[in-house]
């Protein structure tokens, strides 16, 4: 543990520095660099979630200051915290040939700017919450930006090889956010949402170790296949999506949604346990990148799921 933490201290001395970059480019950062810092593919999918779950909190229209003000702010935070997550991987990004031409990566935008850009973004997003949606979804943002930007990229990511599964936690509340953005309040419902994308996290996110293995080995971060070898990961990965398979089927079985999300998900289920054993009997690991592309897809049709079966469908639950 000690080694782990004297890692991260060195890792922020190197940024406040910004003496390792590998590469150094003169020219002025465009605003498209500010934009990739945030991880915009990464925020739409997790606002997708967030609105979803504004929706799923009422029957009748979302609030416009939750959805246009709540939106604002959620995306801001995620943003920030991803910008962070740019300035503190600095070093291990320019060993990694997925992220070795991110903006600080290259030194286009140095760490301690895209640390004040960060802070900028999380600061309004709290300012936003707090005045114009309400504190519980305010501070419950904050502390899902801390959780990822500090606690999981400064420590857990190389400290451990369930890093994405201690971590995940903060990726998952969006739809939690989303939720309390309207009602003000933590409802169990809510909380399903959440560990839906809590245990769909690390199959995802393995699938993509398992296929960037040598990456992650060359930066020195921890992750599964690297610690523990790349078949024990794909058996991890099949094992968490029969999980999946059950939890997604919760909603329906608590009555929050009907027969449309049930086999809508039922099927999305069905082939994402086919590529898991796909993943985990094939030879190679061709499979793997498959495999995360579809994750992105499954998440994206179980909330779209989630949606139009709570506007076309009378569940149990709303008849009683």
């Amino acid at each position: 543990m000690e080694r782990s933490i004297t890692k991260s201290a060195d890792l922020s001395s190197a940024i406040e520095s910004n003496d390792f970059s590998q590469h150094t480019n003169q020219s002025s950062a465009t605003w498209h660099d500010y934009l990739e810092l945030t991880k915009p593919k990464v925020v739409a999918l997790l606002m997708l979630t967030a609105i979803v779950g504004m929706h799923l909190a009422t029957t009748d229209m979302v609030p416009f200051n939750a959805l246009v003000w709540g939106s604002l702010g959620l995306a801001m935070a995620m943003g920030g915290s991803a910008a962070i997550n740019h300035a503190v991987d600095q070093r291990a990004d320019t060993l990694m040939k997925r992220t070795h031409n991110r903006p600080v990566a290259t030194g286009r935008v140095p760490a301690q700017r895209a640390f004040f850009f960060a802070g900028a973004l999380c600061l309004s997003s709290f300012l936003i919450l707090d005045l114009l949606v309400n504190r519980l979804t305010a501070v419950l943002t904050m502390l899902g930006a801390v959780g990822y930007a500090f606690i999981y990229t400064l420590y857990l990511k190389r400290a451990t090889p369930q890093n994405i599964v201690i971590g995940g936690f903060a990726g998952a509340i969006p739809p939690l956010l989303g939720w309390t953005a309207v009602t003000n309040d933590l409802h169990p419902h809510a909380w399903l949402l959440v560990l839906i994308i809590f245990v769909w996290t690390p199959p995802h996110f393995w699938a993509l170790a398992i296929h960037r293995r040598d990456d992650y080995a060359k930066a020195e971060i921890p992750m599964l296949p690297v610690t523990h070898g790349i078949e024990f990961t794909k058996t991890q990965v099949l094992l968490y999506t029969c999980l999946l398979a059950v939890v997604s089927l919760l909603p329906y079985l608590t009555g929050m949604s009907g027969w449309l999300y049930l086999i809508g998900t039922s099927t999305l289920n069905a082939l994402f346990v086919y590529l898991a054993l796909k993943l985990k009997f094939e030879k190679g690991t061709e499979t793997a990148m498959r495999t995360f592309g579809y994750s992105i897809i499954y998440l994206f049709a179980l909330f779209m799921l989630l949606l139009a079966d709570h506007y076309l469908i009378v569940t149990p639950f709303d008849a009683i």
